[in-house]
């Protein structure tokens, strides 16, 4: 029985998007979207669209270049919630950013 090579794990964490080796744990590769604590992603074959400040990217998986980005003007900045298989790390990212702002505000 054949095994199925995993690629990447991608995370979002404090204003960036970061390429991680399943296998060793290595980062490949880092890059800054804003200066955001929290950055949802949502994880496509051929990109990965990540949200930070109220901002969209579409970021390149392979090289983690930036290919666009959508300001999303009038928008605000909140947390960018994406839908279908993203919602877990959709959902995690908005009760952290939610328990942040009610730390805060103690």
């Amino acid at each position: 029985m054949a095994t199925r090579k995993l690629g990447p794990l991608y995370i979002g964490l404090g204003g960036h998007v970061v390429a991680i080796d399943r296998a060793t744990g290595a980062e490949i590769w880092r890059t800054k979207l804003r200066s955001s604590s929290f950055v949802t992603i949502a994880v496509e074959p051929d990109a990965i669209y990540a949200g930070a400040s109220g901002e969209l990217f579409c970021v390149d998986p392979a090289t983690g270049a930036i290919r666009w980005r959508n300001r999303l003007k009038g928008l605000g900045l909140s947390v960018v919630a994406f839908g279908a298989a993203s919602s877990v790390s959709t959902t995690a990212a908005a009760v952290a950013a939610q328990t942040a702002a009610m730390a805060s505000s103690t």
